[in-house]
């Protein structure tokens, strides 16, 4: 195939491709102007596969990979979905426990306008359901910018959570940050200088 062919045919690929993008991005409004032409009282359309209903524990784990991610992207709407309104917090440094979620909003959006390219990885979740209360743990790893900076932290946070109108949510968060020490750089000494042998005295 000459390098004229070969230029032609990835410039087809690249074109295919572009085409592809701007399908999958233009079916969710399309599909959304379809959804607004529909009745409102119009039956939904019976798919015939059943809907799984999620246990507690799988509610709550979902619910948490949603406050997380809304925690990253700065959703307040979505985050206030999973807090009580009269929820506590207690964060990994030296400050009194922060009660209700206006007083915890204020301090998460004062934090949030110093962070940019937020990451949080959270990992060996632990659940436990007892009726309309719940408590979970996990470990999380920060990775971000604060005021253009590279930064990161890890730490360790338990939430507790009740059951209100059918729906789990956040009732007190208490997080704890992992110090993490890098040792010192080892310090070159010189070596111990050797006594130099006694010049023997002449008579």
């Amino acid at each position: 195939m000459t390098l004229h062919k070969k230029r032609n045919l990835q410039t087809a690929l690249l074109l295919l491709a572009g085409m592809a993008l701007l399908f999958l991005a233009a079916s969710p409004a399309a599909a959304q102007n379809d959804k607004k032409k529909k009745k409102k009282n119009a039956p939904a359309a019976d798919t015939g596969v059943p809907i799984i209903p999620l246990t507690d524990d799988q509610q709550i784990d979902y619910m948490i990979s949603d406050m997380l991610g809304a925690w990253q992207v700065g959703d307040i709407q979505k985050l206030h979905n999973n807090y009580a309104d009269d929820v506590s917090v207690v964060s990994g440094t030296w400050e009194p426990p922060v009660l209700g979620w206006n007083n915890y909003l204020a301090i998460y959006q004062q934090q949030r306008t110093h962070m940019q390219e937020v990451r949080m990885d959270r990992e060996n979740t632990y659940i436990k359901v007892s009726g309309t209360l719940a408590w979970a743990c996990y470990q999380w790893d920060f990775e971000g910018l604060m005021d253009g900076q590279e930064t990161g932290a890890r730490g360790q946070t338990t939430l507790v959570l009740e059951k209100r109108n059918n729906r789990w949510v956040i009732v007190h968060n208490h997080t704890s940050l992992i110090q993490t020490v890098h040792p010192a750089a080892p310090t070159t000494t010189p070596p111990a200088s050797q006594p130099q042998a006694a010049k023997p005295t002449t008579r």
